[in-house]
């Protein structure tokens, strides 16, 4: 359903569309003697295309992502040919010939991927997936292997091999750039939410929802179950009895129209039982509003859901966190040769560093630190030193400056940073030389930050679980804001990548650090 725009003064002088059913006080509301009561079909209803009735979508309107994406396939059916028209043509082939080669080609891999629904609206948004592109790519030569084989093409193997190949990097940067925001477009499709539920569980959903603002739901309103009040402070149109009553459908399908949300947010719970659930959802679907429920459990990724229902019950399938298979081998490599790659090009630039540490202060260039790594095991990690050479003895003295909440030891303006130690840390150089950490193996390009051993003797049996992986020159903490995280917002975001990693989200992490480092926002 698509949101649509009012003017205030029409808002003021309507709150929903003629007919509208008008949520009513709590203590007004009649109630049904029972699961058996009939239920009322609200008179107000929404068409099928998810607009409510007699409304028109104003100019400025942003509909949702299409069925299919046309700048996708025709990006990545322009990334396969040009390479090809130019590889085949360096090859002598006769023109007509060339043509025919090219244009089956493309034709053959942007068909191939839209039967595979890589052009589907559940991709749009998403980052790119390597090896499923990777897994197309290798189908898609399957393919042309056969056609060559039957039609008889005299054209060399490795030559047609090497004339689509550009394919896969092509597609994997026309995914990556359909992710970049547009001016005057917000990066995802806005869903005004109105959230139904019992008071605390409508409290957290609010307040998970405004702490991040990488999704597309903003919430408008909710409704209730029962008298208690509400925390989160978001409009109240309307509210449920606590027990099921014949005006529950018109009661939020009326705070949906006074609010114009286009989807409701059900949060289960003991007052929403499973026979109340269903009426309602019935209710909601006949009116035209969509309907999302809230599961029990979070911090899981949606890629590792898989809906299934057995015996009349819904269920869902979380798939394991990745700790074998290719994708963790992936990784490995990426790792030993980007850290390999790093080091040589940084050379002259880790020299000019190292020359500049010396001569601000005295003491060793490098800053050797024992910290804890994958699976609790110690590790040696090198650091530019961004200190005095005494720091370790000063810090007891300072702990009562701690301006973190958790374990860990954080100052916005330690005295024990040193000018060029400042420098290096608000554009996160001084970390440089944990590429030999990564390409020892006791670290990782992308993952959680390694802890001190005095925190960790600290931590609690969720706070461990952020050892279940390598540590990380960068990640989610890198990219969220750093040290003016809390202590809890560092952990969910290290819980969150343990659980959801992919070589695809590390890809994103990699990428979204260069911004976070040119920022500086939270490096001190």
């Amino acid at each position: 359903m698509r949101h649509v725009e009012l003017p205030d003064s029409d808002r003021a002088a309507r709150p929903g569309p003629a007919g509208a059913p008008h949520p009513r006080p709590l203590p007004d509301r009649p109630r049904g003697s029972g699961p058996d009561a009939p239920r009322r079909t609200p008179a107000a209803r929404r068409e099928g295309t998810g607009q409510i009735a007699g409304r028109k979508a104003p100019a400025g309107h942003i509909p949702g992502p299409p069925a299919v994406i046309p700048a996708l396939p025709c990006a990545e059916l322009l990334g396969l040919a040009i390479p090809a028209w130019l590889v085949l043509r360096a090859d002598g082939l006769p023109p007509a010939p060339l043509a025919a080669s090219v244009a089956v080609a493309a034709l053959l891999w942007t068909g191939l991927r839209a039967l595979r629904g890589r052009y589907a609206d559940r991709h749009c948004g998403r980052a790119p997936d390597v090896l499923s592109t990777a897994g197309d790519w290798l189908l898609f030569m399957g393919a042309l292997a056969v056609l060559r084989t039957l039609t008889g093409d005299p054209a060399d193997p490795g030559t047609a091999v090497l004339a689509v190949l550009p394919a896969l990097p092509a597609s994997v940067a026309a995914q990556a750039l359909r992710r970049l925001p547009r001016p005057g477009r917000p990066p995802h499709p806005v869903r005004r939410v109105l959230v139904v539920g019992e008071a605390p569980g409508v409290d957290r959903a609010v307040r998970l929802l405004a702490s991040r603002a990488d999704h597309p739901y903003r919430v408008v309103a909710a409704v209730p179950v029962g008298g208690v009040a509400l925390e989160c402070g978001v409009p109240v149109p309307g509210r449920l009895a606590p027990e099921p009553a014949d005006d529950d459908v018109s009661t939020v399908l009326g705070g949906a129209f006074a609010q114009d949300a286009d989807l409701a947010l059900v949060v289960p719970g003991p007052q929403l039982s499973e026979e109340r659930l269903s009426r309602l959802s019935w209710g909601l679907h006949d009116g035209g509003l969509p309907l999302s429920v809230l599961p029990g459990l979070s911090g899981v990724a949606a890629a590792r859901i898989r809906p299934a229902a057995a015996a009349g019950l819904t269920l869902l399938h979380i798939a394991p966190p990745l700790r074998r298979g290719p994708q963790p081998a992936v990784k490995t490599v990426v790792d030993r040769l980007g850290a390999a790659l790093g080091l040589l090009t940084l050379a002259p630039l880790l020299v000019v560093i190292g020359a500049a540490v010396r001569l601000g202060s005295a003491g060793p260039v490098f800053h050797r630190q024992i910290r804890q790594g994958q699976h609790n095991r110690p590790f040696t990690m090198w650091k530019f030193r961004t200190m005095v050479a005494d720091a370790e003895s000063r810090k007891h003295r300072l702990a009562v400056a701690n301006e973190t909440d958790g374990p860990m030891f954080k100052m916005r303006r330690d005295p024990r940073v040193t000018a060029i130690g400042r420098l290096l840390r608000r554009t996160s150089l001084d970390e440089l030389p944990q590429l030999l950490n990564v390409l020892r193996g006791d670290m990782s390009l992308v993952g959680p930050r390694p802890p001190l051993p005095d925190e960790v003797s600290r931590y609690d049996e969720r706070e461990l679980r952020r050892l279940a992986v390598k540590p990380g020159l960068t990640g989610l903490w890198q990219v969220s804001g750093r040290s003016d995280l809390s202590w809890q917002e560092t952990v969910s975001l290290d819980l969150w990548y343990v659980d959801n990693w992919s070589v695809a989200t590390d890809m994103g992490l990699m990428a979204r650090t260069l911004r976070a480092v040119a920022d500086g926002r939270g490096a001190y």
